[in-house]
């Protein structure tokens, strides 16, 4: 069944692999980027590209307004991970609620998967300081996820450490709860954009993290 999908940053590669994913299985998707005229190419058949901001409450409700679900892909260098991420929850889970939209997939960062129980894979000694740095904030959007309170059915789904842009769509991949898969794990991109797309047309997770690898 067709479903109206927004897609909060479109214009990385991820958010553009899920874009195209949500077109092959004739999904009407908005895609929603900072700047439009950055991204000419975006825009196309099924898909209508618009200006948006994750961390802004009133523009996630306005731009999700009358949609079925959401996927979150966007992200931020050029501010403070654990700032833009929180940012990012908080206004996704007010923003969407507001629309009511009821489904959002959000991207997470494998490094806040355990490794064993308790602990997470940027918990380790010889893990690089700015790498972790970055994977707080990913960690405190689950955090502030899974303290929201509200009707919002929510699902981070994280990618193993090795995100292949260049591979195949095989169309497959395995998933587990919140530990790692295989070490630093494989996926491609398209694959990557199944598993999304999978959890918007079939719910089977809800308020996890699920680790999908190929």
């Amino acid at each position: 069944m067709s479903s109206r999908i927004v897609v909060f940053g479109a214009g990385g590669q991820v958010g553009r692999a899920a874009v195209a994913e949500a077109v092959r299985r004739a999904h009407t998707v908005t895609a929603v980027v900072r700047d439009p005229d950055r991204h000419p190419g975006l825009a196309g058949a099924g898909v209508d590209i618009v200006p948006g901001d994750a961390t802004d409450p009133g523009s996630v409700a306005a731009v999700a307004a009358g949609h079925d679900a959401a996927i979150n892909a966007s992200a931020r260098l050029d501010v403070p991970s654990e700032e833009f991420f929180v940012a990012a929850a908080k206004a996704l889970v007010a923003g969407l609620e507001a629309a009511g939209v009821r489904r959002l997939v959000t991207l997470g960062i494998a490094s806040t998967l355990e490794t064993a129980p308790g602990v997470r894979v940027m918990d380790a000694p010889d893990f690089p300081e700015p790498y972790r740095v970055f994977s707080q904030g990913h960690a405190a959007e689950f955090d502030t996820l899974v303290s929201a309170g509200g009707q919002l059915d929510w699902l981070m789904v994280v990618p193993p450490m090795d995100l292949d842009a260049a591979g195949p769509r095989t169309g497959t991949y395995r998933s587990a709860q919140g530990t790692l898969l295989d070490g630093t794990g494989h996926i491609s991109h398209p694959d990557l954009a199944v598993a999304l797309l999978d959890e918007i047309d079939n719910p089977r997770h809800r308020r996890i993290q699920l680790a999908v690898a190929d």
